[in-house]
């Protein structure tokens, strides 16, 4: 007997935008990240399947707080640097290319 799949309940912000299809471009919906943090985000945060501390809600979408206030983060990095590393963060997490959260949401 299979024990179906695994349901978990995130909350997001009222204004965030539907889960977009998996392969379409990424809206930041925040869910990828409300489920679980990135391989970047585990060596940052020493976390895995728990929400990233670095979701961030910004105007009208989630984004990735590394990627756009690393220093908010990574304190002890020389401010010259900082720019940088939100671009080596936004590059490696493939942050707005596409969506490749396979999560079926329900409202």
């Amino acid at each position: 007997m299979s024990a179906g799949p695994a349901v978990r309940e995130v909350r997001l912000h009222a204004a965030a935008p539907d889960k977009p299809e998996e392969g379409h471009a990424c809206n930041g919906c925040g869910v990828c990240c409300a489920l679980a943090t990135c391989p970047v985000g585990r060596i940052v945060f020493h976390r895995g399947r728990r929400a990233c501390p670095a979701l961030r809600w910004q105007a009208d979408r989630y984004v990735c707080g590394l990627a756009v206030a690393p220093g908010d983060y990574l304190g002890w990095l020389p401010r010259a640097w900082r720019a940088a590393a939100g671009r080596l963060v936004a590059r490696s997490i493939a942050a707005g290319k596409g969506c490749d959260c396979d999560a079926e949401v329900a409202a």
